[in-house]
């Protein structure tokens, strides 16, 4: 069975940081890309960073600078580093994973994607 499961998000205060991970099981995750996304309550859905299966990593404008993106093959997991975080953060965050070849991650919409995880929810504070 296919599953993706984030953790590590929760409230934190204007500049902070917070460490989000996305276990993965039930597929191949060396050979899978991987992204982040904001999903918010009216369905949108907006890529924040994502890194492929040679490494290459992808930050939205808004994130760069500030976020870090980094895999772990062996524990099939990859980290959503959050650093300065701003108020402008706050979303529920999930992890969403890309099998195929011919695309790279960040120019697939949503709809595209192979299989998401349930999300946690960052909240940030003023």
């Amino acid at each position: 069975e296919v599953q993706l499961v984030e953790s590590g998000g929760g409230s934190a205060q204007t500049g902070g940081s917070l460490r989000l991970s996305c276990t993965a099981s039930g597929f191949a995750f060396d050979d899978s890309a991987t992204g982040w996304y904001r999903r918010g309550p009216g369905n949108e859905c907006d890529l924040v960073s994502s890194i492929s299966r040679d490494g290459s990593t992808y930050y939205s404008d808004s994130v760069k600078g500030r976020f870090n993106i980094s895999r772990d093959n062996v524990k099939n997991i990859v980290y959503l580093q959050m650093n300065r975080l701003k108020p402008d953060d706050t979303a529920m965050y999930h992890c969403a994973v890309y099998w195929g070849h011919l695309s790279a991650i960040q120019d697939l919409s949503c709809n595209s994607l192979d299989a998401w995880g349930q999300g946690t929810q960052v909240t940030v504070s003023s």
